[in-house]
């Protein structure tokens, strides 16, 4: 392939990893919207549409296939029964999927955030490969409970509040979490600097 071919490559490939992103943030508002006013068999074309927008990354990745396999489930479920429950367990999918990501890389030397952090500084004293697997073992525990939370919601809590919780209240977690540990990272390398 020329190099005008591989940017352009790149090019759709951003361009589906934005689109992507913007389908997982709408889709709890999208439900909430359409709760009632749309058949969820109708909804479940977000679903899919989010679905195909993984399918570059399915070469890379095996992770990739099992989201795409549980999203075309959770479509499957909602065409063939017309119901809001598969609809709404996406989240979830999300959750395991993310887990699935960071906990594999446990198993490996290098933990996803370490081979993240190393983008960013090639040279990493031992002190911070111990810190990058310990902000892994964090993030795992937060999908266990954001996963946990959004099954919950889907199962038990109204349209409203799940709409609430999976599209607000995750992401301000979310965010939560990522200021605390670059406070903390900052005042860790402050202390070794310093």
């Amino acid at each position: 392939m020329n190099a005008r071919g591989q940017s352009g490559s790149a090019a759709t490939g951003r361009l589906l990893s934005v689109l992507t992103v913007l389908i997982t943030l709408l889709y709890p508002l999208a439900l909430w919207l359409g709760n009632g006013q749309v058949e969820p068999r109708l909804l479940a074309g977000l679903l899919l549409l989010a679905a195909l927008t993984r399918v570059p990354a399915l070469k890379a990745s095996r992770l990739a296939w099992f989201w795409l396999g549980g999203a075309l489930l959770l479509a499957a479920l909602t065409l063939w029964g017309n119901a809001m429950l598969p609809l709404k367990l996406y989240p979830v999918l999300v959750n395991v999927a993310m887990l699935g990501l960071f906990g594999a890389s446990l198993l490996t030397p290098q933990s996803l955030v370490e081979r993240l952090a190393r983008l960013r500084e090639p040279e990493f004293p031992p002190a911070a490969v111990a810190y990058t697997r310990r902000v892994t073992q964090v993030w795992c525990a937060f999908f266990v409970f954001n996963g946990l939370a959004a099954l919950v919601t889907a199962l038990w809590a109204s349209q409203a509040i799940w709409s609430l919780y999976n599209g607000v209240i995750a992401y301000l977690l979310m965010g939560l979490l990522f200021g605390v540990e670059y406070l903390v990272r900052i005042q860790i390398k402050r202390r070794q600097h310093g």
